[in-house]
Formats: structure tokens, sequence, C-alpha cells
């Protein structure tokens, strides 16, 4: 009898050292939304993606985050071709990724917590490490995820022609939301 009791009790204790908050640790969104805006004297270059791929593992706080730079919707299609073609060159450079850790969260807080995300942020393999404030909401059983940051378009090598430099800004407004659901693995 007593060995029928031992057993069940140390996988129970095992279950909350790994995961003492009774939450999974592991959440995905597969439909996340990125969108960036651009500033420009002719005509605002805005785009939406909302296919990017994210999962946070709260055991460690880790975030990483993929998203297919050709996804990018804009309201004009030459707009998007010259994105794809002559910017981003999204058919040599496919993918933009951040993988980071999201400082002092706490899974067991059930209020809205701003947080600051440290980590790794590559585009067109150029690497650049940032700092993002985001704004974190726990509803139910799903993280939602927001905040917005600036980019240069000098530190990822986006070359734009001599011609426009002047009407184009320099830096390019992004913003984020990603709604996550607990990882079945």
């Amino acid at each position: 009898m007593m060995n029928k009791l031992i057993i069940p009790l140390v996988y129970l204790i095992a279950t909350l050292i790994n995961n003492d908050t009774g939450l999974p640790n592991k959440y995905i969104t597969s439909q996340g939304q990125v969108t960036f805006f651009s500033y420009t004297s002719v005509e605002n270059i805005e785009a939406k993606n909302n296919q990017v791929l994210s999962v946070i593992d709260f055991s460690n706080n880790e975030i990483a985050i993929s998203m297919l730079m050709n996804a990018f919707v804009f309201k004009k299609a030459l707009m998007q071709e010259h994105f794809n073609e002559s910017y981003i060159e999204s058919d040599l450079y496919p993918k933009a990724t951040f993988e980071g850790t999201i400082v002092d969260f706490d899974a067991t807080n059930t209020s809205v917590q701003t947080k600051m995300i440290k980590g790794k942020l590559t585009i067109r393999e150029i690497t650049k490490e940032i700092e993002i404030k985001v704004k974190i909401e726990h509803i139910e059983n799903t993280y939602i995820l927001s905040g917005d940051f600036e980019l240069t378009v000098k530190d990822f090598e986006i070359k734009i022609p001599s011609i426009l430099a002047p009407n184009i800004s320099k830096t390019i407004a992004v913003q984020f939301q990603f709604k996550y659901q607990p990882y079945d693995s």
C-alpha cells in the first residue's frame, strides 16, 4: 500500500518542481501580427504581416519569433514588389528572427505587466541586440504580448536609392501583437 502512494506522490512533486505555476510552460502563436510604418514626404509606407510564428517558454522566460518577409502585405502591389525585390531582398533573406528573454516576468501574476525583452533581432542576416518594452496580459488561458519599437534602415544595410533617400525616413516604426495559446507537445 505504501509503495502505491509513494509513486504518485513522487510524480506529483516532480511535476510541481518542473512547473510550480500550474500552467503549461510553453505557449505558441502562428498568427502573430507585425506592422511597420515609415513616413515619406511623397507617400507613407505601411505593411502588415499576420503570419508570424512565436513561442514563449515560461520555464526560463525565453521567447523566439520567426516571420517570412514576403508575407508583409502592402496597400499597393508595387510597394510590396519594391520591398521584397529591392530593399529586403526576400529571395536572398527570406525571414527575420528574434530570440530573447523577458526580464523579470512572473507567469503567476494575472495582472497586466509591463516588462523589457532583451535579445537579438536578425534581418538580412545582420544581427543586432535590442531591448523592447512590452505589455503582457494574461486572459483566461492565453497571453497577449504587444509593443512597439523603432529600427534604423542603415543598421540592417537596407539600401535606398540616392534619388529617393531625401524623401524616405531613416527609421521604421514597428508594432506587434501576439496572442499565445498553450502548446501541447
